[in-house]
């Protein structure tokens, strides 16, 4: 099943169209599509008997976020040997976990503010929690997860690196618009192999990351029960698996995202997302606050 979020409803995707789920379940679950999550396995059910007639078009540029305000954002960082080759890092004996604010949420083909600095490209395969996680073995990983999405994990490098260790990541892949995510989310067994997935990014044309899922060192039910183990997982979270190597800033020349570029993301079945960028003004309140007086 693939889903959509078309004009903020929920949609069930068939081919070129889409059923409003709303209308079609004659209000048994709601348009909205966060709260599809908390009754995941009863809408599941219902969907499976769900037809094309009444259905409209699928209307590309009216597509948000699959999971508009997911309560977690988990992203994981150097889950690709290749990306954590390219970093300079050695191989992490346990996942490397940060997180991405909620309100940095973006749709599929949404323009991004650009706050300047070093702003980079992370394609992502993301998983979608449709079952409450607490202490899940790994080989009960994927019955946890409801789907999978698209995402980048947009990054601006020098606030992210900046200071001394505990440096700021969070925050540097948190500006708004940041997490974009789409352009549908895709129930596990539409996929041919749900451990091997492509996703790959172009940046105005060029080819600059390509690689498989395969190719994950801990791998989506691995991060599943890791992070259950932790702190429980709810209906409608997101988890942002980890990115390739091919990134922008190691490259040399450095290869950030400009203003006159379109960054491209795509994912095998799940497809393709396209953003622009536009300036964003932003003022350091730190440095205000020097030129104040009120800090010393």
């Amino acid at each position: 099943m693939r889903l959509a979020n078309q004009s903020g409803r929920l949609k069930i995707v068939l081919g070129e169209t889409v059923v409003d789920v709303e209308a079609a379940s004659d209000g048994h679950f709601s348009a909205q599509p966060q709260e599809v999550f908390d009754r995941w396995e009863e809408f599941l059910a219902w969907a499976a008997t769900v037809e094309a007639r009444g259905a409209d078009p699928l209307v590309p540029s009216e597509l948000g976020p699959p999971v508009p305000r997911p309560g977690q954002v988990f992203a994981v960082g150097i889950n690709y040997a290749d990306h954590v080759e390219e970093s300079g890092l050695t191989l992490p004996d346990t996942p490397f976990v940060f997180t991405k604010f909620p309100a940095s949420i973006a749709g599929p083909y949404d323009t991004i503010g650009h706050p300047g600095g070093s702003v980079d490209f992370e394609v992502e395969l993301v998983a979608v929690i449709g079952k409450h996680a607490a202490h899940v073995p790994v080989d009960e990983g994927w019955d946890h997860v409801a789907g999978l999405t698209l995402g980048q994990d947009l990054s601006e490098r020098d606030l992210q690196l900046s200071g001394p260790p505990p440096q700021q990541f969070s925050l540097g892949k948190s500006f708004a618009g940041f997490s974009p995510i789409g352009p549908v989310l895709v129930t596990p067994d539409e996929f041919p192999d749900r451990d091997n997935i492509e996703v790959s990014t172009a940046l105005s044309g060029e080819l600059m990351q390509r690689s498989q899922t395969r190719h994950l060192i801990f791998p989506v039910p691995v991060l599943v029960s890791y992070l259950s183990s932790i702190v429980p997982l709810r209906p409608g979270d997101l988890i942002f698996t980890g990115t390739p190597a091919g990134i922008g800033y190691t490259r040399e020349p450095r290869r950030v995202i400009g203003l006159d570029d379109e960054l491209v993301s795509r994912a095998e079945v799940i497809g393709e997302m396209r953003h622009r960028f536009a300036p964003t003004h932003r003022t350091h309140p730190l440095d205000t606050a020097v030129r104040a007086g009120h800090l010393a």
